[in-house]
Protein backbone atom coordinates (compact mmCIF):
# COMPACT_ATOMS: atom_id res chain seq x y z
CA UNK A 1 0.00 0.00 0.00
CA UNK A 2 1.18 3.48 -0.82
CA UNK A 3 0.73 5.48 2.36
CA UNK A 4 -0.99 8.83 2.18
CA UNK A 5 1.36 11.71 2.88
CA UNK A 6 0.84 14.04 5.85
CA UNK A 7 -0.75 16.77 3.71
CA UNK A 8 -3.39 14.38 2.35
CA UNK A 9 -4.05 12.94 5.81
CA UNK A 10 -4.47 16.45 7.21
CA UNK A 11 -6.98 17.21 4.45
CA UNK A 12 -8.93 14.07 5.34
CA UNK A 13 -8.80 14.83 9.08
CA UNK A 14 -10.27 18.28 8.44
CA UNK A 15 -13.03 16.77 6.30
CA UNK A 16 -13.81 14.21 9.00
CA UNK A 17 -13.89 16.91 11.69
CA UNK A 18 -16.19 19.11 9.61
CA UNK A 19 -18.57 16.24 8.81
CA UNK A 20 -18.64 15.15 12.44
CA UNK A 21 -19.61 18.67 13.56
CA UNK A 22 -22.37 18.80 10.96
CA UNK A 23 -23.78 15.41 11.97
CA UNK A 24 -23.68 16.19 15.68
CA UNK A 25 -25.48 19.50 15.04
CA UNK A 26 -28.15 17.70 12.98
CA UNK A 27 -28.72 15.04 15.66
CA UNK A 28 -28.90 17.70 18.38
CA UNK A 29 -31.39 19.79 16.37
CA UNK A 30 -33.70 16.81 15.76
CA UNK A 31 -33.64 15.85 19.43
CA UNK A 32 -34.33 19.43 20.53
CA UNK A 33 -37.19 19.79 18.04
CA UNK A 34 -38.72 16.51 19.21
CA UNK A 35 -38.52 17.62 22.83
CA UNK A 36 -40.28 20.90 22.03
CA UNK A 37 -43.19 19.30 20.15
CA UNK A 38 -46.51 19.32 21.98
CA UNK A 39 -46.72 15.54 21.60
CA UNK A 40 -43.48 15.20 23.60
CA UNK A 41 -45.06 17.17 26.42
CA UNK A 42 -48.19 15.04 26.61
CA UNK A 43 -50.78 13.86 24.13
CA UNK A 44 -53.23 16.39 22.87
CA UNK A 45 -56.49 15.59 21.19
CA UNK A 46 -55.72 15.17 17.50
CA UNK A 47 -57.60 13.74 14.61
CA UNK A 48 -56.42 10.58 12.85
CA UNK A 49 -54.74 12.49 10.02
CA UNK A 50 -52.70 14.65 12.41
CA UNK A 51 -51.74 11.58 14.40
CA UNK A 52 -50.61 9.75 11.24
CA UNK A 53 -48.65 12.76 10.05
CA UNK A 54 -46.89 13.01 13.41
CA UNK A 55 -46.00 9.31 13.33
CA UNK A 56 -44.54 9.60 9.85
CA UNK A 57 -42.53 12.72 10.80
CA UNK A 58 -41.25 11.04 13.96
CA UNK A 59 -40.36 7.89 12.02
CA UNK A 60 -38.45 9.85 9.39
CA UNK A 61 -36.57 11.79 12.06
CA UNK A 62 -35.71 8.51 13.78
CA UNK A 63 -34.32 7.08 10.52
CA UNK A 64 -32.32 10.27 9.89
CA UNK A 65 -30.82 10.16 13.37
CA UNK A 66 -29.92 6.47 12.99
CA UNK A 67 -28.21 7.20 9.65
CA UNK A 68 -26.29 10.12 11.17
CA UNK A 69 -25.20 8.05 14.16
CA UNK A 70 -23.99 5.28 11.84
CA UNK A 71 -21.95 7.81 9.90
CA UNK A 72 -20.49 9.11 13.18
CA UNK A 73 -19.40 5.54 13.99
CA UNK A 74 -17.82 5.29 10.53
CA UNK A 75 -15.92 8.53 11.16
CA UNK A 76 -14.56 7.13 14.42
CA UNK A 77 -13.54 3.92 12.65
CA UNK A 78 -11.77 5.97 9.95
CA UNK A 79 -9.78 7.75 12.66
CA UNK A 80 -8.90 4.37 14.17
CA UNK A 81 -7.67 3.16 10.78
CA UNK A 82 -5.56 6.33 10.48
CA UNK A 83 -4.02 5.67 13.88
CA UNK A 84 -3.38 2.04 12.92
CA UNK A 85 -1.90 2.88 9.55
CA UNK A 86 -4.53 1.12 7.44
CA UNK A 87 -6.55 4.17 6.41
CA UNK A 88 -6.98 4.41 2.66
CA UNK A 89 -6.77 0.67 2.13
CA UNK A 90 -9.87 -1.22 0.99
CA UNK A 91 -11.01 -3.57 3.74
CA UNK A 92 -12.12 -6.18 1.20
CA UNK A 93 -9.44 -6.32 -1.51
CA UNK A 94 -6.58 -4.52 0.24
CA UNK A 95 -5.93 -2.14 -2.65
CA UNK A 96 -5.40 1.58 -2.18
CA UNK A 97 -8.54 3.69 -2.25
CA UNK A 98 -7.95 6.68 -4.55
CA UNK A 99 -7.47 9.98 -2.72
CA UNK A 100 -10.30 11.59 -4.69
CA UNK A 101 -12.71 8.95 -3.32
CA UNK A 102 -11.39 9.50 0.19
CA UNK A 103 -11.96 13.24 -0.18
CA UNK A 104 -15.51 12.64 -1.39
CA UNK A 105 -16.29 10.09 1.33
CA UNK A 106 -13.59 10.31 4.03
CA UNK A 107 -15.06 7.54 6.17
CA UNK A 108 -15.21 5.01 3.32
CA UNK A 109 -13.90 1.52 4.01
CA UNK A 110 -13.94 0.16 0.47
CA UNK A 111 -12.81 1.00 -3.03
CA UNK A 112 -15.56 1.73 -5.58
CA UNK A 113 -15.62 -1.82 -7.00
CA UNK A 114 -15.79 -3.53 -3.60
CA UNK A 115 -18.41 -1.05 -2.36
CA UNK A 116 -20.58 -1.78 -5.41
CA UNK A 117 -20.23 -5.52 -4.81
CA UNK A 118 -21.03 -5.07 -1.11
CA UNK A 119 -24.16 -3.04 -1.86
CA UNK A 120 -25.33 -5.58 -4.44
CA UNK A 121 -24.85 -8.42 -1.98
CA UNK A 122 -26.41 -6.54 0.96
CA UNK A 123 -29.33 -4.85 -0.75
CA UNK A 124 -31.95 -3.62 1.62
CA UNK A 125 -35.40 -2.32 0.95
CA UNK A 126 -35.86 1.10 2.48
CA UNK A 127 -38.50 0.94 5.15
CA UNK A 128 -40.03 3.42 7.48
CA UNK A 129 -39.62 2.51 11.11
CA UNK A 130 -42.29 4.00 13.28
CA UNK A 131 -41.66 4.37 16.99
Amino acid sequence: MTPLDDTKLDTIRKLLDERERTLRDEVRAVKEAAAERPSAQGRQVEDAAEDAEERVRTGMEHVDVQRDQEELRNIEQARERMAGGSYGQCMDCGRDIPFERLKAQPSTKRCVNCQAAYEKKHQTTPRLVLP
